[in-house]
């Protein structure tokens, strides 16, 4: 039975749902290790609805510690169909103030010790990702922010960096130079595993600061930096309610190529994949092993 449609990571700064109801938590064990915590399920706008936080309650996993697969495993088993993911990013444009929110569309990838595809161990395969959000979920979340009087900004470049060091000076202004909108340490991971799993994807990145290319990046304090955070998550709080009930109701399909994104995707003669490959992938691939 679905335990939940709509999957919801929380990142630095939202380490709960408010506003969820008929609560319960649950475990999930995969064959990837632990996820980043226990999930809590319940009803949000009247949406079955499941939250994680992404670097455990009380903020214990720096980025590169975090098991992706692991999570997005746990949410595909729960029976989530469309993830909307909230992270902490700084900003690598001037019109990108913080507490503004951007909804990216684009990723640029400069992590390195990151586990971020389900293939392998036998079995070879490869998905289309070079639109690697899902519209749908990028816009319920625009929607939202419009809705709820937040400046909300559609599209966008986010750079995934391995931190847990923020950029030097060289590194911010390569990006700047790129055309990079927004820096965070992440949702690429997220996005690779969520298409592999056929599940809708879309961040809502907050801006907390500046990046170190502005000139009065100095100037701003760890004080200020928290203060944004919790204004940043009171209000990822209320877009996150108003996007899920903008999503499209259970039952209805999913218009977007992301429920088959995999369809086509083994190239491993069927045959020849192990037994143990095999098992370990059946709630992520289904039928397509066969």
């Amino acid at each position: 039975m679905q335990q939940a449609e709509i999957g919801i990571i929380g990142g630095s700064g939202l380490y709960s749902m408010p506003g969820l109801t008929h609560i319960r938590e649950t475990t999930v064990e995969t064959p990837f290790g632990a996820p980043s915590d226990s999930f809590v399920l319940g009803d949000l706008e009247g949406r079955k609805v499941v939250f994680l936080a992404r670097h455990g309650r009380g903020h214990r996993l720096l980025p590169s510690e975090l098991n992706f697969r692991a999570n997005i495993y746990a949410l595909k088993s729960l029976g989530v169909e469309r993830i909307l993911s909230v992270s902490a990013v700084g900003s690598l444009k001037q019109e990108h103030k913080p507490t503004d929110f951007v909804i990216p569309d684009q990723f640029i990838d400069r992590t390195f010790h990151r586990e971020s595809t389900f293939f392998g161990e036998g079995v070879v395969g490869h998905v289309a990702f070079g639109d690697p959000v899902c519209s749908i979920v990028a816009e319920a979340a625009a929607t939202a922010c419009e809705s709820v009087g937040v400046v909300g900004k559609r599209g966008g470049v986010y750079v995934c960096m391995e931190g847990p060091q923020f950029s030097t000076k060289a590194e911010s202004n390569l990006y700047r130079s790129w055309g990079a909108d927004v820096i965070g340490m992440t949702n690429l991971q997220e996005a690779k595993l969520a298409r592999e799993a056929e599940i809708c994807y879309a961040t809502v990145a907050m801006v907390t600061d500046y990046d170190c290319w502005h000139q009065d990046h100095d100037a701003v304090t760890v004080d200020q930096i928290v203060a944004v955070l919790h204004q940043n998550a009171a209000n990822a709080a209320r877009v996150v309610r108003a996007a899920v009930a903008a999503l499209p109701p259970v039952g209805t399909g999913r218009a977007c190529a992301c429920s088959t994104a995999a369809q086509f995707a083994i190239l491993t003669q069927r045959d020849l994949i192990p037994a143990a490959t095999r098992e370990r992938l059946r709630t992520i691939f289904g039928a397509y092993l066969d």
